[in-house]
């Protein structure tokens, strides 16, 4: 078998295999460059939150919407102590209403809770909550 017979063939062979591999090489660089991107994105998107987050933590006017908590229910059902970045509160007798706004104030507040029980009583509850920022 000669080897100057079929030397076209085998150019061709050759250059369809290396035709192939660069296909291959492309389409992974390609995909790679996309999944990094995403990576890039996601990334770029954590960095927001965070900022977000900071200038929220970082906000002078917490202890004043903290101390809402203190008068958004009535007096004689509240227990207060406040100690530099950390609270301790205990309210007696709420109703559902009181309970509801009490908890969405909470909830949208910038503050880490520690210990947050709420106990029902009848159709009155008692919330006892520790929390700090």
């Amino acid at each position: 078998m000669s080897w100057k017979q079929y030397q076209n063939e085998l150019i061709a062979l050759t250059a369809l295999l290396i035709m192939f591999f660069a296909y291959i090489y492309k389409h992974n660089q390609v995909s790679s460059q996309v999944e990094h991107s995403k990576t890039v994105q996601h990334s770029i998107g954590e960095l927001k939150e965070v900022i977000a987050l900071k200038k929220v933590w970082a906000n002078k006017k917490t202890d004043k919407k903290i101390d809402k908590l203190q008068t958004l229910i009535a007096q004689s059902k509240v227990k207060w102590s406040k100690r530099s970045k950390k609270i301790t509160a205990s309210y007696t007798a709420l109703s559902s209403n009181e309970l509801n706004q009490l908890i969405a104030k909470i909830l949208n507040l910038p503050i880490v809770i520690t210990s947050l029980n709420i106990q029902k009583t009848g159709s009155s509850y008692n919330v006892e909550l520790k929390c700090k920022w």
